[in-house]
């Protein structure tokens, strides 16, 4: 694997010291460990945190293979509680090395559902960086597939217990231009289900305002929602992701960087715009070239007043870092042609080609890039900590305006043309001109005052950033719209009377998606916040693709009993609000049976179990397993279900794949219908000779399960 080209670029722009050029390249052609990260909110995590470290770590110690020295997982060291591990053994040990495959399987298993995250070491560096606590008003720019987005919503349950879920106050936003990988992201946050998340289906670089109330309400006024942080990982030539995109190596261009550092800064730039005072952006790529990175950040800084980048290098101390740069050189060519500055690079073209090129002066170090704290970006390389390569850097936004009193004014600069060249997103780009900011986007200004009828037009007729255009020609937008259902909702009373909800639940937040408005299949759950955005704004115009969390899922059938049941995702949220003389609670045998069948009759259980039962009446009930060790089985913490009493049969309301998820933690096998059928396969293919590649069927391996994993089937899962 080689790329002169690429060796050269990099080497001009000394990204690097020399003596470690060749380590550098060496890790470079050396394939990605596998990393993941245990998922949820802090109490979940660590709960299976230490099922990783203390059931299956051990056995992966010392291990010999073939002669050789197998190396166990090892934890992420800078990664807060231990919660990210990595590790970097042959698919054949995963295969054929009983321990292994049974980590394997687990790992796989939990994947799936959700409580472990396949994702790049350095991908989980900007959510870190943000330090997103429970109230903050939170936007994911380019959010898709979305395992940033789950740090971010995980940031804002961090304090919430395993079987309880708070509503915070704070909500975040994850936003994708891409409508199919906008499903990506809900898929991605199911397993920490939040009333406080919505996605949205817009261009990052022309992000709406998003209008709300004001507080204290001011008549029918209302204002421009400001977030408190705001992630950008922007489209990027993505080099630093060669570990495991070897074909970047063959088809890398100079150029590649130079075609996006507009897109990058036109998203950057909006975010600033968004940001309330004292807030924080962390901008992000998997790029090492400094035309994606501090080119960018340079020209946002000079481009709006009032933003300083933030020295973090005191977080996270155990993660080896380097500084970002102050010296680059743009390519004007494939060739490899550079210029000391903007101006000799003009000097060099006839008046035609001046017009034809598509560089900008922004390409280029600023006069004044020694004044910028450039050096306080961040940059990670992989032979530093075995990674892929990977750039973040962390604005604030002043707390005070300037000292003239009057909102920062950004002057025009000249535009330059420029076109896209992402492998990945191709969008054509027009002049880089920008506007004059036309407003300081405090809480405190009325959103109808956030225009103007002398609104600065660029030479192409673009809209000042300050207050972006609509979406023209926009009609690609087919999700259904949003409606509250009124706390006397027939449906609503009827379904937390049966739950025994009592009254303290937010049932005014309560909403549907379907055009009739009425109660039909499912329930949501939204904030207050999440309301007001959804109240005051056209749901059409945001291409708001979800919003909330579905807790209430219909039960259909001609039995007493039927009609709205809480869903799997919805226990934690419920849970604060139903007593526990209304929850039934049994021991770990009666899971087991609920596990190994589909609807078990009664009769299968144990008498103090099946005589709690016989008094309930048909429907859906909640069952809580306490903590202890009973049976071999260890249960750290409670764990609630949801079930379904049906005639004289149970039902255990929660997904196949969650089901086989938490036999092979509780019980090290799976025991549900599903493993027993896939068990029983397995064995008849022994014996006709054909040996299984995987403890799992048809089980992928866990290093195809990566960011970009399908989308499964929107089920109700256990949460």
């Amino acid at each position: 694997m080689n790329n002169s080209r690429f060796e050269l670029y990099y080497k001009t722009q000394a990204i690097i010291p020399e003596d470690q050029w060749d380590a550098f390249l060496d890790a470079l052609r050396e394939p990605l460990p596998t990393t993941f990260r245990v998922a949820g909110s802090r109490q979940v995590a660590r709960a299976l945190n230490d099922v990783v470290r203390d059931t299956y770590i051990p056995n992966l110690t010392d291990l010999v293979f073939e002669g050789e020295a197998v190396p166990p997982p090892k934890q992420i060291p800078w990664y807060p509680d231990g919660l990210a591990w990595q590790f970097n053994v042959p698919k054949k040990v995963l295969r054929k090395n009983p321990e292994f495959k049974k980590f394997h399987s687990f790992l796989v298993y939990e994947t799936e559902v959700g409580n472990i995250s396949r994702q790049e070491a350095v991908s989980m560096l900007p959510p870190l960086f943000l330090q997103v606590e429970p109230h903050h008003k939170v936007m994911d720019m380019c959010a898709a597939p979305g395992s940033k987005t789950a740090q971010l919503l995980e940031a804002l349950h961090a304090d919430d217990d395993v079987n309880s879920s708070s509503i915070p106050s704070g909500i975040v936003v994850a936003n994708d231009t891409d409508a199919k990988r906008t499903h990506l992201l809900i898929h991605q946050s199911s397993r920490l289900p939040s009333p406080s998340f919505m996605v949205t289906n817009l261009d990052a670089s022309n992000m709406p305002n998003i209008k709300v109330p004001h507080d204290p309400p001011r008549g029918s006024n209302l204002r421009n929602l400001v977030f408190d942080r705001i992630l950008c990982d922007v489209p990027c030539s993505g080099d630093g992701t060669m570990r495991k995109n070897v074909a970047i190596w063959k088809r890398w261009s100079p150029l590649d960087g130079n075609g996006l550092h507009s897109l990058q800064l036109r998203i950057l730039k909006r975010a600033m715009r968004m940001l309330a005072k004292g807030g924080r952006i962390a901008y992000s790529t998997c790029s090492l070239n400094p035309v994606e990175n501090e080119a960018v950040i340079a020209a946002a800084l000079n481009g709006i007043p009032g933003f300083t980048l933030i020295d973090v290098s005191s977080l996270y101390p155990q993660l080896s870092r380097k500084a970002g740069l102050t010296r680059w050189k743009p390519p004007v060519d494939k060739e490899l042609t550079f210029f000391d500055s903007y101006e000799s690079y003009l000097e060099s073209l006839s008046e035609e080609r001046r017009k034809m090129s598509k560089m900008v002066k922004t390409h280029w170090p600023p006069d004044n890039v020694d004044g910028l704290c450039l050096d306080r970006c961040m940059r990670v390389y992989p032979h530093l900590q075995d990674t892929g390569g990977f750039f973040v850097a962390v604005l604030e936004r002043a707390e005070f305006p300037s000292a003239s009193g009057h909102p920062h004014r950004e002057g025009k600069r000249s535009a330059g043309h420029l076109e896209e060249t992402s492998t990945a997103k191709k969008p054509r780009i027009g002049d880089d001109g920008v506007a004059e900011d036309i407003m300081d986007q405090d809480e405190s200004v009325d959103a109808s005052a956030s225009t103007s009828a002398s609104v600065p037009v660029s030479d192409q007729g673009e809209c000042a950033e300050g207050e972006p255009r609509e979406n023209a020609g926009d009609t690609g937008f087919r999700e259904a719209p949003y409606t509250y259902l009124s706390p006397d909702n027939t449906s609503v009373v009827t379904c937390l009377q049966k739950l025994n909800i009592n009254s303290s639940f937010p049932s005014q937040n309560l909403l549907v998606r379907n055009p009739s408005g009425e109660a039909a299949r499912s329930i949501y759950l939204t904030n207050d916040l999440v309301r007001k955005i959804i109240e005051s704004n056209d749901y059409m115009k945001l291409r708001l693709v979800t919003a909330g969390t579905k807790i209430f899922g219909r039960q259909e059938g001609k039995t007493a009993g039927s009609g709205f049941r809480v869903l799997g995702d919805g226990i934690p949220v419920v849970m604060p609000y139903i007593a526990d003389e209304h929850i039934v609670t049994a021991d770990v045998e009666v899971l087991r049976i609920l596990m190994e069948g589909y609807y078990p009759l009664l009769s299968a259980f144990n008498e103090e179990f099946r005589e709690t039962l016989e008094t309930k009446s048909p429907g859906n009930h909640i069952v809580r397993f306490p903590a202890g060790n009973r049976d071999g089985v260890n249960l750290s913490h409670d764990l609630v279900v949801p079930i379904w009493k049906s005639g004289m049969s149970l039902g255990l309301m929660i997904d196949k794949k969650t089901k086989s998820a938490l036999s092979l933690r509780l019980f090290g096998n799976d025991i549900t219908t599903v493993g027993q059928q896939k068990a029983k396969s397995q064995t008849e293919n022994q014996a006709k000779g054909h040996q299984a590649e995987t403890p799992v069927e048809h089980a992928p391996m866990l290093d195809e399960l990566r960011e970009s994993t399908p989308v499964i089937d929107d089920k109700d899962v256990l949460g």
